[in-house]
């Protein structure tokens, strides 16, 4: 399988195949399948879609990841967060579960996923979006995890009502005032299955407990008939493959803040999926690369009705765990759920609604880690804080509103940490002080950065006859960056001190140029390579004949 035979970005995963790794990315895929099928019905659920639809994310979206992801045991498919904030958008633009537009509407959904995902690879901002904080993450996976659970509470007790995707609040009420029509049958399957669920994960982590369940539900009602003592089951799953379809156009705009929200939440899942199962005689996980698999991956999906795919820890870690060693193994897992889709639908059809409640809470629980929250708030107030909030504006106004609480605060903590003036001493000859630059300057640090660098000069003990000011971070020049150097220039100039630039980036330079000002500190010889250079040609006076008198220097702008 040499890499010569295909473009390198089309199964990149197969580099260096050999024939041995064969048979564990057989077993790995079989066991990911074990999981990752029954897991993704489930997850449909919490959306109040059918449950092949979540079969069907097991197909189209995870084979064009295995051709075109860079990570070699990640398994794509949808996501408790992923699902979670498509049932979100999906109540918020008025999509009634079970009607004739919901499949249309979500098509759409995936497809505006898929389409922003390429959009972001475009304008090259894989690494823009990796800034997202940790703190949002775990905030929002916080508010997911309660939702969920909260949501899954009427199927685990039999009950009638159905919140799902209507928020946290509203799905606790709904589920308290209808304990009336609890079923206690339903309430035995559903502790059981929860407790082989935990059981297996606790002492047999090898054993795929969502397997057993799944299998031991349908037993119980092929067998046992817990159908006829109120045990509500799935709703009929049809045989056969997906048929290609058209999204509902029609539902576009009101689908796109949603959209945007899972877009961001299927890269940041999956780009910490994809690194945290990296090992390290594996390539790097190249941003962009995932960035065009994932959003192919949910593209070309939507016209197959599957949901919004992103990197499954879950299963992905069943996968690595099994011995995958590339994409085979995800492959072997979509061939495992075409044969599911083509001969056991009447099967899953046996299903207990109960059952896959259960597969989703325990899922999700594992979201709302409160101990990495306590224990954020013993390192970082600020994280802690953070968190905390991004999880009550999800419990309480929606995940929705929660994305964009985080993405604000993120963007925040960001421009405060550019924003804040920083200037390190790089030298001194006599009376010429060499000051860095350790970040570059914008319209929004530009003015302090000045003053920090007057103040810089004005503390220093002896008299300052020359500044070299070391630019090796300015990568982009702007006018406003030009004019506060100038007038930096200017008021050196009034305090008896020549400025001299050096280590400016080339790209940065050439606009510069363009400005008579700076076209003047080089004919003086102010503009250096180095830092060093800069040094010996203002100690040794050969840039610029020493002193600059104030009324020399150019005007006020």
């Amino acid at each position: 399988m040499g890499a010569a035979r295909r473009p390198p970005w089309l199964l990149s995963t197969l580099d260096g195949y050999r024939r041995e790794w064969l048979l564990g990315d057989t077993v790995a895929g079989l066991a990911a399948g074990a999981v990752v099928v029954p897991q993704a019905m489930a997850y449909a659920t919490i959306a109040n879609l059918p449950v092949q639809v979540g079969l069907y994310t097991c197909i189209v979206p995870m084979l064009v990841y295995a051709l075109l992801g860079g990570s070699r045991a990640m398994s794509v498919s949808t996501t408790s967060t992923i699902a979670t904030l498509t049932a979100t958008t999906l109540v918020s633009a008025g999509v009634a579960a079970g009607s004739d537009d919901a499949l249309g509407s979500l098509m759409m959904l995936t497809l505006l996923v898929g389409v922003i995902l390429l959009l972001a690879r475009l304008c090259r901002l894989g690494g823009l979006v990796e800034n997202i904080s940790g703190a949002t993450v775990l905030g929002l996976k916080i508010g997911v995890g309660a939702t969920v659970a909260v949501g899954q509470l009427p199927k685990l007790l039999g009950e009638t009502v159905d919140f799902s995707g209507h928020g946290f609040l509203r799905s606790l009420v709904a589920a308290w005032q209808a304990t009336e029509s609890v079923n206690l049958v339903t309430v035995a399957l559903s502790a059981g299955s929860i407790a082989v669920l935990l059981l297996c994960r606790r002492f047999a982590p090898r054993v795929p407990g969502t397997l057993l369940v799944v299998v031991g539900g349908i037993l119980l009602v092929a067998l046992g008939h817990l159908d006829r003592l109120g045990v509500e089951l799935i709703e009929p799953v049809p045989g056969g493959l997906p048929l290609p379809g058209l999204p509902d156009l029609a539902q576009a705009p009101a689908l796109v803040p949603g959209a945007l929200a899972i877009a961001v939440m299927a890269f940041l899942e999956s780009a910490a999926v994809a690194r945290s199962l990296r090992q390290s005689t594996e390539p790097p996980v190249d941003s962009d690369q995932e960035l065009v698999a994932t959003g192919m991956a949910n593209t070309l999906g939507s016209f197959f009705a599957a949901m919004p795919a992103a990197g499954g820890f879950s299963q992905s870690a069943v996968n690595r765990g099994a011995g995958a060693r590339t994409q085979v193994a995800t492959i072997v897992t979509v061939v495992l759920a075409v044969l599911v889709a083509l001969f056991l639908g009447p099967i899953l059809s046996l299903l207990p609604e109960a059952t896959l409640a259960a597969l989703v809470f325990i899922a999700v629980v594992g979201l709302v880690d409160v101990p990495q929250l306590v224990r954020w708030a013993r390192i970082s107030r600020v994280d802690f804080w953070i968190a905390t909030a991004v999880a009550l504006v999800g419990l309480t106004a929606g995940l929705l509103p929660a994305v964009a609480v985080g993405v604000v605060a993120t963007l925040i903590l960001v421009l405060r940490e550019l924003n804040v003036p920083r200037v390190t001493a790089a030298g001194r000859r006599g009376g010429v002080v060499a000051l860095d630059l350790e970040r570059g300057l914008y319209t929004a640090n530009a003015l302090a950065n000045e003053q920090l660098v007057l103040d810089t000069v004005a503390a220093q003990e002896q008299p300052v006859t020359a500044v070299v000011l070391g630019l090796r971070q300015q990568a982009i020049m702007t006018i406003t960056v030009l004019d506060v150097l100038e007038d930096l220039d200017r008021e050196l100039g009034r305090r008896g001190a020549v400025l001299h630039l050096a280590a400016l980036p080339a790209a940065a330079t050439a606009v510069a140029r363009r400005t008579p000002w700076f076209a003047g500190l080089e004919r003086d010889g102010r503009v250096h390579d180095t830092a060093d250079a800069g040094l010996a040609a203002a100690a040794s006076g050969t840039g610029a004949a020493g002193r600059v008198h104030p009324d020399d220097l150019p005007g006020e702008r």
